[in-house]
């Protein structure tokens, strides 16, 4: 427990305390256990509530603060040793910090218990935020209503009033009030129901009281009440079930269920710990603002995240769903059996939870290769974002509410987990989860800071991880590694900041990152070579073929003179690169090429020189370098990009016909994806072969024939149809969207709607964003499927600015949503103009909220701008020279 560590005191006056300068509580109380009754009205929309507060007196105190956000107050009580201190405290409230602070005269003495008793109502919003209201469509086709809640980060007090930090741990005992017909589920397990007299209607409805929970954070707090269906394992200890709404098929759900009772079996062995509550529940909520939430005992996810036809839905989108799964139920130990003390450790949540994801998917389907795919999805997500000046640290310093949604991105979720990554490769599998175990046993539902994760690590394996790992964790940014070669057998190895731009300052070089060499020869991979000063010297047996970072389990670019990136493309055409080397190498050249330390003509012609690879991840990462490139030249000279769509038609097409665009159940997981992908690439860049294989398969489908088009391809056909399409094609997909009850197939329509180039249909897909057709939820879907084309991205930053007033109302800048959404809108300009109408139009807002998503978004441009600059005339030359042009 790390509980108030280095406070100041406040003196009990009731104004925030400071711990490293966040806005924290006062400490003169601390909250032992909540008693907490809801009851939601659908038919106004509001609920109403009473939370009884058991607290321990730290200090003398004559005054209790607590969170509340948009709720009210009718009365409160504050009692004491059995006897009631006030019925009338001076109530007041700060918006501010959300803060509302309970003032009376008689003093409550140190070492005593205490009670506070308030009655309260708030609105069931529509924000996906705290007690929230969401909708379905029965399948009849009417509407239903669903309560339920999402309170990470700090949306428990839009619930209930309460002590809203991680560190406040308390037991919850809950009680949900509702109609007789409708289903209550809460974080345990049901302790009794009974009929009562509704206090919202006057009717006779039931209270359905949980057992009391472990103790825990108020951000893991769930409670849903609504019409559900479900289905239940007994393949696990305690019963797992799978929820979902009306209209949806619950039978959807078997293979999250399945999946969850041996996740959870096997999270128990190799963490060492029982899952200590009495039950699962997964549920399916049709309005969710992120992909899931691991409420403990609760797990609440987006439809498309959970329910899984795979009869409609392909390869890609079960390995997407097994992954989520996977990693809210790792966080059932990592943050809720132990949780950060404080946002700016989000990381050990988010970090471990991915890596864990990745780590139980391998054990369960090693046919899927997931550690391969990895240095091409999460490695190169956080080298990607961390590439840019207004990156953050892994452990951020978060001081105030509103700035803890901005961290919930791919530094404290990715970066997070490529360092869990490099150090279980460092210290070896089994000595890494020996650590990990002796971590969750010593601080059971207590809180923690990354040192303590640390020394767990540093006992089980005896070395100082600390001193090693501090850096990786607290600092900004990673290294490239310049790797040039000496007489002899020596290699010199230095380290600098990489920085997309290009344009790294010597103040932003200062810091040393320990470098984890991993150097791979034709004697296998030594993981014992570290650097962690400036520059340093390898020795190399054999100077014919070596390699660094080897299988890319660390997290830094390497760049290497043209001669050695000549002999390391042989090597692997030699096979003598692992999968992940060759992928990793593809991805390094392209990041360098961004930032001007090669010629982007370079990583073309090494691109061009992998056409007898034969594994999906390499191609993954040849086509999202090739499409980078693309997307940097959109607005560039239309021969230049109409060069590089011949090159990439030309590059992929030959393997596309090869492997074909038609499954079998003989088709391994693997192989489904390598079809699709190249399928849409070589398809969307002109293939003739592919687009009127294509047009007839989208003729039959939208005719009624649906096997017309296996699901793995769908998304590719459907973009196809409407790049080359018109109007009837338009409508087609539309009508299809309007017509599913399916969550995957309705996104790969809206996701296809934006490559529509003709204006009227662009003007069509904006005026879905405010719809009813389409959920808040899903806004940026169509939104972010206009950043295809020239008159997409114009289209959608000029819909932005039309829109702002209506677009923040929607979504408010406290919440997650608005900073997707400007990063959406702005992100795809390439030109020094279209930089300057972005800061234009936000000079005057206020950006609290999303001010790192927009200064994330202007580096993204800046880095462009820069990189056209160095190479626009490269590589006009280089398509003119190979014949594109």
């Amino acid at each position: 427990m790390c509980r108030y560590q280095n406070m100041l005191e406040d003196g009990g006056s009731g104004g925030p305390g400071v711990q490293l300068g966040r806005e924290l509580l006062p400490t003169n109380v601390v909250p032992t256990h909540y008693d907490l009754t809801l009851e939601p009205d659908f038919s106004k929309l509001t609920f109403g509530g009473t939370a009884v507060i058991d607290l321990d007196v730290a200090r003398d105190s004559t005054s209790i603060a607590f969170h509340t956000l948009e709720l009210d107050i009718h009365s409160v009580k504050v009692l004491s040793g059995g006897a009631v201190i006030t019925s009338s405290p001076k109530v007041s409230r700060n918006e501010d910090s959300q803060v509302t602070t309970l003032e009376f005269s008689d003093t409550i003495s140190k070492g005593s218990k205490a009670r506070v008793e308030v009655k309260f109502t708030g609105q069931l919003n529509d924000k996906m935020a705290g007690f929230y209201r969401s909708t379905y469509k029965d399948a009849d086709g009417t509407e239903g209503i669903l309560a339920t809640t999402q309170m990470e980060p700090t949306d428990a007090r839009r619930a209930f009033p309460c002590f809203d930090e991680p560190s406040l741990k308390a037991k919850f005992t809950v009680t949900l009030v509702a109609d007789k017909d409708l289903t209550c589920l809460s974080n345990m397990d049901v302790a009794s129901e009974a009929d009562v007299q509704s206090t919202m209607t006057g009717s006779t409805k039931k209270a359905v009281k949980f057992n009391t929970s472990p103790l825990m954070s108020t951000y893991l707090v769930a409670f849903i009440v609504g019409k559900l269906n479900y289905i239940e394992t007994k393949n696990f200890r305690v019963p797992v079930r799978v929820y979902a709404p009306p209209g949806q098929n619950i039978e959807h759900g078997r293979f999250s269920l399945e999946l969850a009772a041996r996740t959870l079996a096997f999270y128990e062995k190799e963490f060492g710990i029982d899952f200590p509550l009495p039950k699962m529940d997964q549920v399916a909520i049709p309005d969710f603002a992120q992909g899931a939430m691991e409420n403990w005992g609760l797990v609440t996810y987006r439809v498309v995240d959970l329910l899984l036809d795979e009869k409609i839905s392909g390869a890609a989108v079960k390995e997407r769903v097994a992954e989520v799964v996977q990693h809210e139920l790792a966080h059932q130990w990592f943050g809720n059996l132990v949780t950060m003390d404080w946002w700016d450790g989000l990381w050990l949540n988010e970090g471990f939870a991915t890596w864990a994801s990745w780590y139980s998917c391998n054990a369960f389907y090693p046919e899927w290769k997931v550690w391969q795919t990895y240095v091409t999805d999460n490695l190169q997500s956080a080298l990607g974002l961390d590439s840019l000046r207004s990156s953050h640290p892994i452990e951020v310093p978060v001081k105030r509410s509103d700035e803890i949604n901005q961290i919930f991105d791919a530094i404290s979720y990715s970066k997070g987990s490529c360092v869990i990554r490099m150090i279980s490769t460092y210290l070896g599998e089994s000595t890494f989860m020996e650590g990990v175990r002796q971590y969750l046993k010593k601080h059971a539902y207590g809180n923690t800071q990354t040192d303590d994760l640390w020394d767990a690590l540093s006992k089980a394996s005896g070395k100082s991880i600390g001193e090693v790992m501090n850096i990786w964790t607290r600092k900004i940014g990673y290294p490239v590694v310049t790797v040039t070669e000496k007489d002899g057998n020596t290699v010199h190895v230095k380290q600098n900041r990489f920085l997309r731009t290009g344009d790294t300052k010597p103040e932003e070089d200062e810091v040393l990152y320990p470098v984890f060499l991993g150097l791979r020869t034709k004697d296998g991979v030594d993981d014992s070579k570290l650097l962690s000063e400036r520059e340093g010297e390898v020795q190399v047996a054999d100077m014919d073929f070596f390699k660094l970072n080897a299988n890319h389990t660390s997290i830094y670019r390497t760049c290497y003179t043209p001669s050695r990136l000549g002999k390391l493309g042989q090597a692997a055409k030699d096979g003598k690169l692992s999968i992940e080397d060759r992928a990793g190498m593809i991805a390094d050249a392209g990041a360098l090429a961004t930032s001007g330390y090669q010629k982007t003509s370079g990583v073309l012609n090494l691109l061009k020189g992998f056409t007898s690879e034969t594994e999906f991840v390499v191609w993954s990462e040849i086509v999202a370098r090739l499409s980078a490139i693309q997307t940097a030249w959109v607005f560039e000279d239309k021969a230049v990009r109409d060069g590089l769509e011949a090159f990439q038609r030309e590059l992929v097409s030959r393997k596309a016909h090869e492997l074909g665009w038609e499954f079998s159940e003989n088709d391994g997981h693997i192989l489904q994806q390598f079809k699709a992908m190249l399928f849409g690439t070589a398809g969307l860049s002109g293939d003739e072969k592919i687009l009127s294989a294509a047009k007839e398969m989208f003729k039959k489908y939208m005719a009624g024939n649906k096997t017309a088009v296996h699901p793995n391809i769908r998304g590719g056909v459907f973009g196809m149809a409407l790049k080359y399409g018109g109007k009837e094609e338009y409508d087609a997909v539309l009508d299809f969207y309007r017509s599913s009850s399916n969550s995957d197939e309705r996104n790969s329509a809206l996701r296809c709607l934006g490559r529509a180039k003709d204006p009227e249909l662009i003007k069509r897909t904006l005026a879905l964003l405010f719809s009813d057709e389409v959920k808040n939820q899903d806004i940026y879907i169509p939104a972010a499927g206009l950043r295809g084309h020239p008159a997409g991205i114009e289209a959608v930053f000029n819909w932005m600015v039309e829109n702002w007033d209506e677009l923040q109302k929607r979504n408010p800048p406290a919440l997650s949503m608005l900073g997707t959404l400007v990063t959406i809108f702005t992100s795809s300009f390439t030109k020094p103009e279209q930089l300057a109408r972005v800061e234009a139009f936000f000079a005057d807002k206020k950006t609290k909220g999303y001010d790192q998503s927009l200064a994330q978004s202007l580096d993204a441009i800046r880095a462009k701008i820069s990189w056209l600059g160095r190479d626009r005339e490269d590589v006009a030359s280089w398509v003119k020279t190979n014949g594109y042009a």
